[in-house]
């Protein structure tokens, strides 16, 4: 059997790994536009903050293609797909046949639609490229601009603060995460940030990237100018589909799958960013583009590859920081904006604690300074449980298993077995 994969980061090397471990005689070829392998994305910005060196990305060990007689094109595009021949076309003509192909094409920076997005000294970090190109000009940046005040944008606005540069962060909305976070929680985050020297712009937007050719400040679209030598775009990403859609696969948000991560070609999967799958708090189908998630999916579709027939339970939105010492944590649905939802919150000095419920089964978190909680919700979330007879405990400041062992005893046919023991071993 030939099995090929398209894509060389979470997904795609966990995919390829697990068939190697099931199959030792099948002839596996992985696809990746990047030269430097196996090195983790989520780092970046610690490498751009000096945290972490190179070494550090890597989340295999440099030999791990050729230890496990894995097959690659590095630095060399897949261009298209052949369903009916069964092969994809790389740049340059090289066409890879396959039995089963998985396309874990991960996604691309969105970028601004304004003049002098093009001039130098305006990136997006999304490969190890971007950090390098950026690390190699910090020492002539004084002034930094990031676009975007998402949980992207801030890390990138982190990053650079940890290197002493004067950093402002321009908002379109009215408060910073407003995608993971409300008012409230925003409002602590971002009073910590300026503290600590990095400047929110809220309700403004880049009008334009100034400069000859290369970048020395932003217009806004209120008319002010901010000088800079360095302009940094962190506005999320965008699943790239393009492959898919081109060979005709179903692509809604992203290429939609199975319960098998199985494309609507029986002999095509899909994982990572790139796919959309199940989300265990909203009951809909949607991407979560999380590694842990990519791990997972490249596991069980390499699995399925092989013909195991393993079902994926989905994943759930989740993302964390620690900005300065203050951890924050949100999870599934924070920000409902449908009927039928209810919600109960706390806010404390510098913590703030959010749970979003629907029908008494939480759904989603926000959690900020006490994070303790977040594992023990975490799994009241994935199991879908009925925490009427202890929804006045949830606010608690130590909220933890032993609040949550009469739920565990009474559904513990509904949490997952290695949960359920878990639980019982901590008491």
């Amino acid at each position: 059997m030939n099995y090929v994969i398209i894509g060389g980061s979470a997904a795609g090397v966990t995919a390829a790994e697990t068939i190697r471990k099931n199959d030792k005689k099948a002839v596996i070829t992985l696809i990746s536009d990047e030269t430097f392998p196996l090195y983790s994305r989520c780092l970046l910005t610690y490498l751009i903050a000096g945290s972490i060196d190179e070494s550090k990305l890597c989340f295999r060990d440099k030999d791990f293609y050729k230890e496990n007689n894995i097959k690659t094109y590095l630095g060399k595009k897949a261009v298209s797909i052949d369903r009916k021949k069964k092969s994809v076309s790389l740049e340059g003509g090289t066409k890879v046949p396959y039995d089963k192909l998985l396309i874990a094409t991960g996604a691309t920076p969105k970028t601004e639609n304004i003049p002098g997005v093009n001039k130098k000294r305006v990136f997006t970090i999304r490969r190890i490229d971007d950090a390098r190109a950026i690390i190699k000009i910090l020492d002539n940046v004084n002034k930094a601009a990031v676009l975007g005040g998402g949980l992207i944008g801030l890390r990138d606005a982190y990053a650079l603060r940890q290197k002493n540069k004067e950093v402002t962060v321009v908002v379109k909305s009215q408060q910073v995460l407003s995608q993971m976070v409300d008012a409230d929680a925003a409002r602590i985050i971002a009073t910590l940030l300026e503290k600590n020297g990095i400047k929110i712009m809220t309700g403004a937007a880049a009008k334009e990237i100034l400069g000859k050719d290369t970048a020395e400040g932003i217009l806004t679209d209120g008319g002010k100018r901010l000088d800079c030598q360095l302009v940094i775009i962190g506005k999320g990403v965008n699943p790239n589909t393009q492959l898919a859609s081109a060979a005709a696969i179903k692509v809604e948000e992203g290429i939609v799958v199975d319960e098998f991560l199985k494309t609507s070609d029986k002999d095509i999967f899909a994982a990572g960013d790139v796919a959309q799958t199940y989300d265990v708090a909203r009951d809909a189908k949607r991407i979560n583009a999380l590694w842990p998630s990519a791990v997972e999916q490249g596991q069980i579709a390499g699995l399925n590859m092989l013909g195991k027939n393993v079902s994926y339970e989905g994943s759930l939105s989740m993302n964390s920081v620690d900005f300065f010492g203050l951890a924050s944590i949100s999870m599934g649905v924070t920000k409902p904006k449908e009927e039928g939802y209810e919600i109960i919150s706390r806010i404390r000095k510098n913590e703030y604690k959010k749970i979003v419920l629907k029908e008494n089964r939480i759904v989603g978190m926000v959690l900020v300074g006490d994070v303790g909680s977040a594992g023990v919700i975490s799994i009241l979330i994935r199991n879908k449980i009925d925490v009427s007879s202890i929804k006045g405990k949830l606010l608690d400041e130590r909220f933890d298993y032993a609040k949550i062992m009469p739920l565990v005893k009474k559904f513990k046919d509904k949490f997952r077995q290695e949960e359920y023991q878990d639980t019982i071993m901590t008491f």
